[in-house]
């Protein structure tokens, strides 16, 4: 008797793709907050906005991904980091504008549907969603044979946040004189990992489970180190304190990201002292030879957050992120004449 093609012959498995269902439930429910109406498995999510806590709202969103910082979680085998690097990198960006992160949705891209894998990409996920205090709202999963490898994935995140319309910050506040104070990052953060892998791995030929004396850790763990998620921090920040505008530090780098939010006329001028010291940077630059200018413009230089505020406002600002177990550091400030950013 002649058996027709099926679908699972052509490589795509409805039933993992229904067991990947089952397993991520768990971890989906753990992110969910009251306005969610409807768990996953319809095909739109519900979440009801809290009119009385915002009479005005403004709804900001913000999607992203996680680049080529894939390739090392596919590499190493370690996959239930980089879902918190997607949802650090939506809500960070959405956390710009004073908003708080309400749901996140994801998207994820696979060659062969592995559950356990599914279930371990999703669970970083909800980690992120209970860290940035939103919720896991709904998400894709695709099979596609033939277009990724068996062991190749992709992911991509979408995050939506609310502000009171009065709250909003955008940079227009944003005045000469201002001190500029950034949040450490966690090393790379999402960023720059083409260069990176470029001139570790392939350059250099290092390997991801070795040990490096300067990182105190393998050259895996560095580079799987997740992007930190700086919602708590800022949102009780913003109550506070009159912070005239933020920025994310992402692909760019302190340069391309800080001058997005300055106004015509204005620049900022960063005390290259002030920065942290973060070894992988100096391992990059070193075994690379990136010039010094590159190498801003395409990694955080170990600040993942900055914010922009009066000067009467820095200690008070400085005093609750220490509270909060912060590390601030004051980086300069904004100047007027030169527009873009000047590290000196």
């Amino acid at each position: 008797m002649f058996n027709g093609m099926s679908y699972k012959q052509a490589g795509v498995d409805i039933e993992a793709a229904d067991q990947a269902v089952d397993r991520i439930k768990p971890w989906v429910e753990k992110t969910r907050r009251p306005e969610v109406l409807a768990g996953i498995g319809g095909f739109g999510g519900f979440f009801a906005l809290d009119t009385e806590r915002f009479r005005h709202p403004v709804l900001v969103s913000g999607t992203d991904g996680v680049g080529t910082k894939l390739c090392i979680s596919q590499m190493t085998g370690v996959h239930d980091t980089v879902g918190i690097d997607l949802v650090a990198m939506c809500v960070n960006d959405i956390l710009v504008h004073g908003a708080e992160p309400l749901f996140f949705l994801d998207y994820l891209a696979v060659g062969k549907l592995i559950p356990e894998v599914v279930e371990e990409l999703v669970q970083g996920v909800a980690r992120g969603c209970m860290e940035a205090g939103c919720s896991l709202i709904g998400g894709e999963t695709a099979e596609m044979p033939g277009f990724y490898g068996e062991e190749e994935y992709d992911m991509a995140g979408f995050a939506v946040g609310a502000v009171e319309r009065e709250q909003l910050i955008d940079g227009t506040g944003v005045r000469e004189g201002q001190v500029l104070v950034g949040l450490p990052s966690s090393g790379l953060h999402s960023n720059g990992y083409s260069l990176a892998r470029k001139v570790l791995l392939e350059q250099n030929g290092l390997k991801l489970e070795q040990e490096i004396e300067e990182l105190g850790k393998t050259l895996g763990e560095e580079l799987l180190t997740p992007t930190r998620i700086y919602v708590k921090s800022i949102l009780e920040l913003i109550e506070q304190v009159d912070v005239r505008g933020m920025a994310h530090i992402t692909g760019g780098g302190i340069t391309e990201n800080l001058k997005r939010i300055l106004p015509p006329g204005l620049g900022a001028v960063i005390e290259k002292k002030c920065l942290p010291e973060m070894p992988v940077f100096e391992l990059i630059r070193r075994l690379g030879r990136v010039d010094e200018d590159e190498m801003f413009r395409t990694f955080n230089m170990g600040i993942g957050f900055i914010m922009v505020l009066d000067k009467a406002e820095a200690d008070h600002c400085i005093a609750l992120l220490k509270s909060q177990k912060e590390e601030p550091i004051i980086l300069g400030k904004v100047s007027a004449g030169q527009e873009g950013v000047m590290i000196k």
